[in-house]
């Protein structure tokens, strides 16, 4: 850097700048150490067990002591324990102890930083696909990304899905407590269809996703549920799966994902019956980027950047919605596909819920 220019620097906001981009550092080595605690179980050991020595907690999990001091030392650093200097002690406080320790919790948080495992990962080929133009394929990832995308959605779906979203959608409550045809687009590995099963003994669910592993584990998980006599999963794209006048669609965070979203809704429109409904539920956004500019739109341009981008420029068309494409632009698609009613029918912090009729 020449003089001049370091002259023209504010010194101030330059310190600034660079203590923002130290937390950023730690952060990034935390999103590490998190993975580590959550796969030897130190925070679900720590959970309400009180103040523990590492040594305690070392021998609780069957873990070597030096290491799970200095791992214990990087979490109160950060916030994520307290540490008492008099006793020597940490605690992962109960607040700390929900979203790290608790996976039916709806804040559940591991799971994401799986997800973050994926994308470093995953860092030379989006490189690549940066240069190309040509995308990276979702099954191209590291296993992690199926796994953790799973964990960190399921609370959430859990949460609201069935107490929430489905009540707010007109008369889809009641077909599916009197029986319907569903069918879960882009299911991954069926947690949504799962829990919609589990709460409509009446109704039948087929759960479609291209990704044959998803499939695999989506079985999986119907059978261990005890509701395979009514769940089926099968390998088949958005634009092309199977079967007719269903009652009810879902897609859930996925269409932006999707290479062609309008070819998807054409599909989505003649699979259904006439008095049918498609449930869109998609990442939380406004509709101008300058309005996604905040910690929730942080993370969503983040993992659109390396995840749903590339995957949607790997496909035919390429639109590249984005997860944070907005509801202007999700209702544009939809209309334009012909669908003549679309409306917002729930919202939380992380995601919103679009209703479409034909």
């Amino acid at each position: 850097m020449s003089a001049t220019v370091q002259e023209q620097l504010n010194e101030g906001k330059l310190h600034e700048f660079v203590m923002k981009a130290v937390g950023e550092m730690g952060a990034a080595m935390n999103a590490a150490l998190i993975l580590v605690g959550d796969k030897l179980g130190l925070y679900k050991a720590m959970a309400g067990a009180g103040p523990m020595l590492p040594l305690e907690l070392s021998a609780k999990t069957g873990t070597h002591e030096r290491n799970v001091r200095e791992w214990l030392a990087s979490q109160a650093a950060g916030g994520f324990v307290t540490y008492d200097a008099a006793s020597g002690k940490y605690t992962l406080p109960p607040e700390q102890a929900f979203a790290m320790a608790n996976e039916s919790s709806p804040v559940f948080l591991p799971g994401f930083f799986e997800v973050i495992e994926a994308c470093v990962k995953g860092v030379p080929k989006v490189v690549e696909a940066f240069r190309s133009g040509k995308g990276m394929g979702w099954h191209e990832h590291d296993a992690c990304l199926f796994t953790g995308t799973e964990r960190f959605f399921r609370p959430n779906y859990r949460a609201h899905l069935v107490k929430e979203w489905i009540p707010a959608l007109d008369g889809v409550e009641a077909k599916l407590q009197a029986g319907a045809k569903v069918a879960d687009v882009g299911c991954g590995l069926g947690t949504s269809t799962v829990l919609m099963a589990q709460a409509y003994p009446k109704s039948s669910f087929a759960g479609f996703d291209y990704h044959q592993r998803s499939i695999e584990l989506a079985r999986d998980a119907a059978a261990k549920a005890g509701v395979g006599d009514r769940v089926k999963f099968e390998i088949a794209k958005a634009k092309d799966y199977p079967g007719k006048d269903y009652d009810f669609i879902a897609f859930f965070d996925c269409l932006h994902d999707m290479g062609d979203p309008e070819g998807a809704a054409r599909h989505v429109l003649q699979s259904m019956k006439r008095d049918g409904t498609w449930m869109l539920v998609e990442p939380f956004a406004n509709d101008k980027l300058e309005d996604n500019l905040n910690p929730i739109g942080r993370v969503f341009y983040g993992a659109s950047t390396m995840l749903c981008t590339p995957a949607s420029l790997s496909q035919e068309v390429g639109t590249a919605l984005g997860a944070q494409a907005g509801e202007a632009n999700l209702t544009r698609i939809l209309r334009t596909a012909g669908f003549t009613r679309v409306r917002r029918a729930a919202e939380t912090p992380f995601n919103i819920v679009l209703e479409a009729r034909p």
